[in-house]
């Protein structure tokens, strides 16, 4: 029980931490840079999922993969978010292409980036917490 706590405690901040990247780069511009049109408001109401989600996510660090490795088991485990995000949350859910494309050519490198952030900091958290 302590493990699922740590690593949905983990994925949490991590997601808190992706989050806040998507937000900086969409209020700043950065993403507009490379052509992506992801500019979320920073509220709860777009906050609190993302938070629950990366919880969620966080249970996957429970896999005995790449265990002595934190930062490379965490880029790893990002792929999986990625994945759903970029082939079933965009052309399904939020019906912008398939990978998103639809937001720009760039946004397959935008998702994979951000959630290579939420996995290191996940991974990170983890490594802290025990």
């Amino acid at each position: 029980m302590k493990t699922l706590l740590i690593v949905f405690a983990a994925g949490c901040i991590g997601a808190l931490a992706n989050s806040l990247a998507v937000w900086l780069f969409g209020h700043t511009g950065i993403n507009a840079l490379f052509g992506v049109s992801i500019a979320p408001t920073l509220s709860p109401h777009w906050l609190y999922p993302r938070i629950v989600w990366g919880g969620l996510w966080g249970l996957l660090f429970v896999l005995p993969l790449l265990q002595s490795k934190t930062l490379l088991k965490g880029l790893v485990l990002s792929l999986f978010p990625s994945a759903v995000q970029l082939f079933i949350v965009f052309p399904y859910m939020a019906h912008k292409g398939m990978a998103g494309l639809d937001l720009g050519l760039l946004t397959p490198l935008c998702v994979i980036f951000f959630n290579a952030l939420w996995g290191v900091v996940t991974a990170i958290s983890i490594k802290v917490a025990r």
